[in-house]
């Protein structure tokens, strides 16, 4: 895959930074990567395990940017609960990137417009999802829960940051940026996997990697700074429209970003 290397390099840089800000507030970062690496030609699977390696970067410098809050939480959780959510991490990723490769780029393509569906309404109903979390259920159900959304995120990278702040909320993590620490760190874990897979599978394009995972740093030191200062429904409505968008344009035409001469 050979990109033009000025032009393409800063809009992939450019969509890293914002996707690693999208990241490290809420999540939301493959509503741009996913399209951005699409347009220069970059196969669909190949697209989406791209950009979620390429986030993978801001995703453990989010971690390491909030590890006092990250700390608390671990606290306030326990160490049995913590250590079976980065389990969940494990697995979840894991698994959800074997079956992103046996999909292929033909049934990926279809689903794509779908997935940004779904990915969209997660971060609409983000609040009535988190309240429906907070409610007792049995552990075993939280930690079925919890693997659930992490296979998710193993597929596809969008709205898994929501998904999974509503199910850390369920596993009695109650104040927002301590969730959203414990939400970076499995995050990372469930990506790490992931692109172990996705590596293996032979699936990441280096060029496109280098540019948007650069970008993704800068983005997530960002991103944590405005979690702090930024009201959450401002971040979750912005979110919510840059996925309303793309879902629309995927769905008039699933093939609106190919370039086959790139």
């Amino acid at each position: 895959m050979d990109f033009a290397p000025s032009g393409v390099a800063l809009l992939l840089l450019a969509v890293g930074f914002l996707a690693g800000l999208l990241n490290a507030v809420a999540g939301g970062g493959s509503f741009v990567t996913l399209p951005a690496l699409m347009s220069v030609g970059v196969p669909p699977v190949a697209a989406n395990a791209t950009g979620t390696a390429a986030l993978l970067p801001g995703y453990l410098a989010s971690v390491l940017a909030d590890r006092r809050a990250l700390g608390a939480a671990w606290r306030e959780l326990g160490p049995g609960l913590a250590w079976g959510l980065l389990l969940a991490g494990v697995l979840g990723g894991a698994l959800g990137a074997v079956a992103l490769l046996l999909t292929g780029d033909a049934g990926f393509g279809v689903l794509i417009p779908w997935l940004l569906l779904v990915a969209t309404a997660l971060f609409a109903l983000g609040p009535w999802l988190q309240r429906q979390a907070a409610r007792p259920h049995p552990g075993a159900l939280r930690m079925l829960g919890a693997g659930l959304g992490c296979a998710y995120g193993g597929y596809f990278n969008g709205g898994v940051g929501i998904l999974l702040l509503a199910i850390l909320r369920g596993q009695g993590a109650a104040d927002l940026p301590r969730a959203n620490a414990l939400k970076n760190l499995l995050s990372s874990v469930l990506t790490l996997m992931a692109v172990v897979v996705y590596i293996a599978g032979g699936q990441v394009v280096a060029t496109g990697l280098l540019a948007v995972g650069a970008g993704a740093i800068l983005g997530a030191r960002l991103g944590i700074a405005l979690v702090r200062r930024m009201p959450e429904a401002g971040y979750r409505h912005a979110v919510t429209g840059i996925g309303a968008v793309m879902t629309v344009l995927f769905f008039l035409d699933p093939a609106w970003l190919a370039s086959p001469n790139l």
